[in-house]
């Protein structure tokens, strides 16, 4: 078989995305993921809730279920565990995922069911036109909040630590390249691969990711991480993340020594949680790219067969044994 290209995850339908959505540049990234998981288009499938990021399935040439509201990921759940060879693919919004579908998604991430789990995360519901999700900021306008949001914003990464997550990334749209590893990265994961991108939403919430995008000084507020360099960022890559108590905090390079800078271990699970939970408003940067992976847990997919060939081996034992001893049974 001839190896296959992002062009041929493309399918012929018209893509009906906004101009200048974040989604376009995050289709493009699951498609090189992908390609990097190596199966034929009819040994993937991509599943959706409702959202605008859930139109996904009708513009890859792969199988695919749009599901309802909150319910892709217990779907994809099914799927994957009735069929382990496929490569299942779930793409949700920051609403989808963590308002109405939290506890099928929280359950999915616990279990470390194989799936490739894209949260697109816009802070807004853009398809049912602006109303405010559990990542909105705190303050922020919305058709449902006129006056401020007064919630505090949900961490979906965080959670996704303390829920034992085995991999943790979180991407960009504007930094499509950064995606595109992302995608790659959890494609070839065997595990529940968590990958938050943020997306603009330019109807509801645009510039919701203006202080991490903007080209004079977006760089002092994101940090990309990469396994066993040091945690440099900054404009001018002069500031760097070091240990504090048991917690981090940004310095300028010029001020520590270079042993003190961390080095990212992307193993490390308990320095994971604190990367995912970095803010600006606390003078951290944001955390990208991969910030936890770990394959050394084994899936649920996986769990469920093993279990069943152990059963069927211990009944076919006792059978054995009762007719050894010779018991027979009419029909």
């Amino acid at each position: 078989m001839a190896e296959l290209t992002k062009k041929d995850f493309a399918s012929a339908a018209e893509v009906k995305w906004c101009p200048g959505c974040g989604d376009y540049a995050i289709m493009n990234a699951v498609r090189e993921g992908m390609v990097a998981a190596g199966k034929p288009r009819d040994e993937v499938a991509i599943v959706s809730g409702i959202g605008c990021s859930s139109r996904f399935p009708y513009y890859m040439e792969t199988y695919g279920f749009h599901t309802i509201h909150g319910r892709a990921a217990a779907v994809a759940s099914g799927l994957k565990v009735a069929n382990p060879k496929l490569d299942v693919w779930v793409i949700s919004g920051d609403g989808d995922s963590t308002a109405i579908g939290g506890n099928h998604f929280m359950h999915a991430v616990r279990r470390n069911v194989n799936l490739n789990y894209v949260m697109i995360n816009n802070k807004i519901y853009g398809l049912t036109k602006g109303q405010y999700s559990p990542c909105s900021e705190m303050g922020q306008i919305s058709k449902t909040s006129p006056y401020g949001v007064i919630d505090y914003p949900m961490a979906p990464l965080r959670v996704c630590m303390g829920l034992g997550a085995t991999f943790v990334a979180r991407g960009l749209d504007a930094l499509m390249k950064l995606s595109e590893e992302i995608c790659i990265r959890g494609a070839q994961h065997k595990g529940f691969s968590m990958m938050e991108i943020y997306a603009n939403c330019v109807i509801y919430n645009d510039g919701a990711h203006k202080a991490l995008v903007d080209k004079e000084t977006g760089a002092n507020h994101r940090i990309v991480l990469r396994h066993g360099e040091k945690m440099i960022f900054g404009v001018d890559n002069d500031l760097c993340l070091v240990q504090s108590g048991f917690g981090i905090k940004a310095a300028k390079v010029a001020d520590v020594q270079e042993s003190d800078i961390l080095v990212h271990d992307e193993k490390n699970a308990e320095m994971a949680a604190v990367l995912t939970a970095m803010r600006p408003d606390a003078g951290l940067p944001i955390a990208l790219g991969i910030i936890y992976a770990d394959d050394s847990k084994k899936t649920y997919d996986d769990m469920v067969y093993e279990q069943i060939e152990a059963v069927k081996a211990k009944r076919g034992r006792t059978m054995d044994k009762l007719l050894q001893e010779g018991h027979t049974w009419t029909v």
